[in-house]
């Protein structure tokens, strides 16, 4: 439920991602997120010491302010590990995974791209595996995931493409097709990679 530090600097992104995005992105809309789950968890009495995770799986049985700001704070927390300034690639199982589902890289990525240019207003897009460990690419609105029971497309996220235009609006205006090409310089797969293996 707290939120994490950063493991770069807010400069470390740029030019893909701003530092005023960054600093504005983290230190007021995730941080936002992570004081008004707590508020939610204490009023709808919600142990922190047991995962966010519990919470989304039955989101339903929540409030409307449970659901925005649980999701919102998970969602920002893989966001975060998820971009670095060193770029790398998927290797091993997960490669070989995305070259089975997908045919390459190239055409997971341009599907990833399109569910993100595509999310009418704010939302998500993802790389999800399913119960079947297929990975599939989905789209959530607003800040809900995967995760949750209301999802309509459920699995255990990889990565999430924020495409709320706070995540891009200082830098790419309404040009969000470009902030979405830029964000496949700074993916950390590395990361990505991990949460694969961890399955």
């Amino acid at each position: 439920f707290d939120q994490q530090p950063l493991a770069f600097a807010y400069a470390a992104l740029e030019p893909s991602i701003d530092t005023i995005t960054m600093d504005i992105h983290y230190n007021k809309h995730a941080a936002a997120y992570s004081k008004n789950v707590k508020e939610a968890a204490i009023a709808e009495k919600v142990d922190m010491t047991k995962p966010l995770e519990d919470v989304l799986y039955k989101i339903s049985a929540y409030s409307t302010k449970m659901r925005n700001n649980a999701g919102g704070h998970y969602n920002h927390e893989l966001f975060w590990k998820c971009l670095t300034p060193t770029t790398n690639l998927p290797t091993g199982k997960l490669l070989a995974a995305i070259e089975k589902d997908f045919g390459s890289l190239d055409a997971l990525q341009k599907q990833v791209t399109e569910a993100a240019k595509n999310r009418f207003g704010s939302g998500w897009a993802w790389l999800i595996v399913t119960g079947d460990k297929k990975l599939i690419v989905s789209s959530t609105p607003n800040q809900d995931n995967p995760l949750m029971d209301i999802a309509e497309t459920k699995g255990f996220p990889l990565f999430g493409l924020d495409v709320w235009e706070h995540a891009y609006y200082l830098k790419y205006q309404n040009r969000r097709a470009d902030y979405i090409e830029n964000f496949w310089k700074v993916l950390n797969w590395n990361y990505v990679n991990e949460r694969f293996n961890s399955l």
